[in-house]
């Protein structure tokens, strides 16, 4: 029987074997295929079918299965067969492999259960102050806020001195103003944006160059055909100064992570190379001094 037909019979026997969740033929040692020096047995394939698949779903799947296994063996065996004056160098690559992967997964479990992910703002200051040379911007940042109102109103000029006065109670003032006027405030006093950012709320043009408006903290106004707008910038950070820490913890806090994923392992290390010195299971041969007795 050729490998269709094979496949065909078993793909049959599951489509009949009605509603159940898995055949009790697969514990059975049938041979579904055979190619490149290797068998496909039903067992082999029981843990691989999903729960639930039953009727002409699982015969469609085991139809599936077993073409991609018999793919696979045939690109073994060619690959064998190509590739056999390089088999050491690939069983190498393989043993390199396994043993990278031993210890990572090594590292991550006393990585795991030692690791302290908390990092407190002290912490965090303190890094960022003493690496300010490693952040720098490449692009200029502000901080501020826009109001936006129809070009008719006719407190306007009011409406500009409260939003430059520093008393809390005119600030509250202006807010009432544009709350009952229904203004749009776009408010970026607590954050850092981008400077073309900003400008994107503002009727500018991207043709034109803006740095002017960065040069003061005063209240600033720009027009168009129906709004007019007052705007105020009140910090600027520009390309080639430090970033600013409230967009760096995050990086931080990675950094500092990994410092610590490093250190236990460092320790751990030394721990284990003391301990294994210390009962004998280590010996390191120095043959420095008989290499240079057989020179002289």
């Amino acid at each position: 029987m050729n490998l269709r037909a094979k496949i065909a019979v078993v793909a049959a026997a599951l489509f009949l074997a009605g509603c159940q969740e898995l055949p009790g033929y697969f514990a059975s040692d049938t041979t579904l295929a055979r190619a490149g020096g290797n068998e496909l047995r039903m067992r082999d394939v029981e843990s691989v079918v999903p729960k639930g698949v039953t009727g002409e779903d699982s015969a469609a799947f085991m139809k599936v299965y077993v073409g991609r296994w018999v793919r696979k063996q045939l690109k073994l065996q060619e690959a064998e067969i190509l590739f056999s004056s390089s088999a050491d160098d690939i069983d190498k690559m393989v043993e390199e492999y396994r043993q990278a992967l031993l210890i990572r997964k090594l590292d991550q479990h006393y990585v795991d259960r030692s690791i302290d992910t908390t990092f407190t703002d002290s912490e965090i200051t303190a890094y960022y102050n003493a690496h300010k040379a490693d952040f720098r911007l490449d692009r200029t940042l502000v901080k501020g806020r826009i109001v936006q109102f129809g070009e008719g109103y006719r407190q306007a000029r009011k409406l500009r001195e409260l939003m430059g006065a520093k008393s809390e109670t005119q600030q509250q003032d202006f807010r009432d103003i544009c709350a009952k006027n229904d203004f749009t405030i776009t408010d970026f006093r607590d954050q850092w944006v981008d400077f073309p950012e900003f400008l994107s709320y503002l009727p500018t043009l991207r043709s034109q160059n803006y740095d002017s408006v960065l040069a003061s903290t005063a209240v600033q106004e720009m027009r168009d055909i129906r709004s007019h707008y007052y705007f105020q910038i009140d910090a600027v950070r520009r390309e080639g100064e430090p970033i600013p820490l409230e967009r760096l913890r995050g990086t931080i806090r990675r950094i500092l992570f990994n410092q610590r994923q490093s250190e236990i392992i460092r320790n751990y290390e030394e721990e284990l190379f003391n301990r294994a010195t210390e009962n004998g299971e280590v010996k390191i041969l120095d043959n420095t001094k008989e290499n240079t007795n057989d020179k002289q």
